[in-house]
């Protein structure tokens, strides 16, 4: 399901604000700014991670894939809350259907549009929010560095999009 920003709760706000919160930290470090964040029903704050395909060489190191990982190893993702700062690919898609979470907080899909389709047809509930922070760190990343954004979204140099 998709709907503005109105159709998140407090915690969820604070899931994307600890998100954006990441993709910050991302930035700062060298990265793409993307950032995600999981929560717990309990209103916790279960992990966070930016993407770190640039950092660590590793292509599969996307923001959501990250946060996963630092999550650890655990029995509740099914109650589990993500968001993340950018609309998930395929692959970060993939890794929430494996993990059953129920539940995604997409900070923009302006940028990029990814397995929000996938996400729809499997049964997780999602919302896009269009956040203006998130619209305006990916706008400015893709107009400063579009090599590298486009080698992340695998858009070879010179095609069209």
């Amino acid at each position: 399901m998709k709907s503005g920003a109105g159709g998140i709760s407090q915690f969820e706000r604070r899931l994307l604000d600890a998100a954006y919160e990441a993709a910050l930290e991302g930035l700062r470090s060298g990265g793409i700014p993307i950032g995600s964040a999981l929560g717990a029903p309990d209103g916790s704050i279960v992990a966070t991670g930016h993407n770190l395909r640039l950092q660590s060489g590793d292509t599969t190191a996307h923001a959501e894939v990250a946060c996963i990982r630092n999550a650890g190893r655990r029995r509740d993702w099914h109650t589990l809350t993500l968001a993340s700062t950018l609309s998930p690919c395929i692959m970060c898609t993939g890794t929430c259907l494996l993990h059953r979470i129920p539940r995604v907080i997409i900070g923009e899909n302006k940028s990029f549009l990814g397995g929000e389709d996938l996400m729809a047809q499997r049964g997780i509930s999602f919302v896009v929010v269009q956040d203006p922070r998130c619209i305006a760190l990916m706008e400015k990343f893709i107009r400063e560095k579009p090599e590298l954004w486009n080698e992340d979204i695998g858009v070879p140099p010179g095609a069209d999009r």
